[in-house]
């Protein structure tokens, strides 16, 4: 169950970029709470998010090595959007920035979908973390934003997130053989996506 408190958004997923977001908002994601990004969270990006493992399985836009210029760069521009598209997976005790799950906006026609994104440092791999972090977010952008579909793609060696998206029952939409390059290496990718009618709340 989504759980969003001191927030209120005014509009649908057609004015999401200059809807009024009311308050800064925490989503309740089982053993994590997403929150909005913060400047101040610039170190611990840069912890988590500097290592190869992480960002292999990522697109170019996400560097290796990770500095803390990047990551000031990335904050600078992603704290301010309004509604808030990005949340940090942030721990429960010491509100540290583990990862974050994000969505990405389409344009004209395909405005009614949207896509998500999500990464988490390599410590907290296998702590069942980023399952729900993923379904709060699924299920922001339906019923906070209002958007009818949901889709992500993953490289199909990217077990770990497969695994996420499949237990969370997003459907495989197509195999996109060869449509990516990471490092140099011709890679195949895999569609998913759900859709607000068949999303469990």
């Amino acid at each position: 169950m989504l759980v969003v408190q001191t927030a209120r958004i005014v509009g649908g997923h057609a004015q999401c970029r200059t809807a009024t977001w009311r308050m800064p908002i925490v989503i309740e994601a089982g053993l994590c709470l997403l929150r909005q990004w913060e400047l101040t969270d610039e170190e611990a990006v840069v912890r988590h998010a500097n290592d190869r493992r992480v960002s292999i399985n990522l697109r170019d836009r996400f560097p290796y090595p990770y500095t803390p210029g990047d990551a000031a760069q990335w904050l600078a521009q992603t704290v301010p959007t309004e509604p808030p598209l990005n949340f940090a997976i942030s721990d429960r005790s010491t509100g540290e920035a583990l990862g974050g799950v994000g969505l990405i906006l389409r344009e004209d026609i395909e405005r009614i979908s949207v896509e998500i994104g999500f990464w988490l440092g390599a410590s907290r791999w296998g702590a069942g973390i980023a399952t729900p972090a993923v379904r709060a977010v699924t299920t922001y952008a339906f019923d906070a934003l209002g958007f009818e579909r949901v889709f992500a793609i993953a490289f199909v060696r990217n077990h770990g997130s497969v695994r996420v998206l499949e237990k969370l029952g997003f459907r495989v939409e197509g195999m996109m053989l060869r449509s990516a390059i990471k490092e140099g290496v011709v890679l195949d990718q895999i569609m998913y996506a759900t859709t607000t009618t068949e999303w469990p709340r």
